[in-house]
């Protein structure tokens, strides 16, 4: 595993900027855009002529060479705007060694953002708490994406995770075809995330949901720890680990698939990924869902 993409390395950084820049010149070196067979500017193929196409695009030195018509395919790069959706509830606080779930979302979602914006798209940021969501419109400029890391840096988490009421003001008056990513934990007490990602798909967008959890949490292991707090409603509960992990573990197993068919059956692509974890993995599969988006 590249040093680069080691979440403690980039967490050590400090800047978004320059860790994002590290991270996606690590993985991505030397790749190139995808592109699509269209009326662009770079030549790819000829084909035969077929009643309808566009006369403008007939090549006629190869009429005069062959007494035959064809048609000049061009490749033409396919922009999209990308939302980036961030959970900033205060279950995003929780902490496993030097960093926490939000520091982690932060880096991965800053990550995305300078992909997005490496391959012209635009990109947008919008970040989700109980008071409602910070948004930013997509854009694709070099200042915009400056300007979208300052705000990522700016996120404190707190309260609950924000109120259905507030989730028409995602995406009015959008037409295109968007790509959304949602960095989550997922932590919910009455589906309201499950509502949410209803609601983008009534939008008819392309959705990746990247569920953000630490080790510790998956493996029940709080050492010296007896007391757990909620972190959104400040609940404690008593536990003995050695006696509860089986248990734990299983439900938690039960939940994540659950959870894992309910977007499923949402056609919605979903990964787990572990805050210990490298970031090139989620990067790899923006890249696979962002290929499947290109029509």
């Amino acid at each position: 595993m590249s040093k680069l993409l080691d979440p403690k390395i980039l967490m050590a950084i400090k800047d978004l900027s320059l860790s994002a820049k590290m991270t996606i010149d690590g993985f991505m070196n030397g790749i190139n855009k995808s592109t699509l067979k269209g009326p662009g500017l770079e030549f790819s193929q000829y084909r035969s002529y077929q009643p309808g196409d566009d006369l403008r695009s007939l090549d006629w030195k190869m009429f005069a060479r062959s007494d035959r018509y064809y048609i000049r395919e061009s490749e033409v790069e396919t922009n999209i705007a990308v939302r980036i959706l961030i959970d900033a509830s205060a279950s995003m606080n929780h902490n496993d060694g030097d960093f926490t779930k939000i520091d982690y979302a932060m880096y991965l979602g800053a990550s995305l953002a300078y992909l997005a914006n490496l391959q012209g798209d635009a990109v947008g940021l919008y970040v989700m708490k109980n008071s409602g969501i910070f948004s930013m419109t997509p854009k694709q400029d070099y200042q915009h994406l400056a300007r979208l890391f300052y705000q990522l840096e700016q996120i404190r988490p707190d309260g609950a995770f924000t109120q259905p009421i507030h989730y028409k003001e995602l995406f009015a008056g959008t037409q295109k075809r968007e790509l959304l990513i949602f960095i989550t934990d997922l932590y919910q007490k009455n589906d309201e995330m499950i509502r949410l990602l209803d609601t983008l798909n009534s939008l008819r967008h392309e959705t990746v949901v990247f569920h953000v959890l630490s080790r510790n949490e998956l493996n029940l292991d709080f050492k010296g720890y007896t007391s757990f707090e909620d972190l959104e409603t400040g609940e404690t509960i008593q536990i003995d680990q050695n006696k509860a992990r089986t248990h734990y573990q299983n439900k938690l197993n039960a939940y994540l698939e659950e959870t894992r068919i309910k977007l499923l059956d949402r056609r919605i692509f979903y990964r787990t990924i572990v805050t210990d974890e490298s970031l090139d993995q989620a990067l790899r599969d923006f890249l696979k869902q962002r290929s499947k988006l290109r029509i």
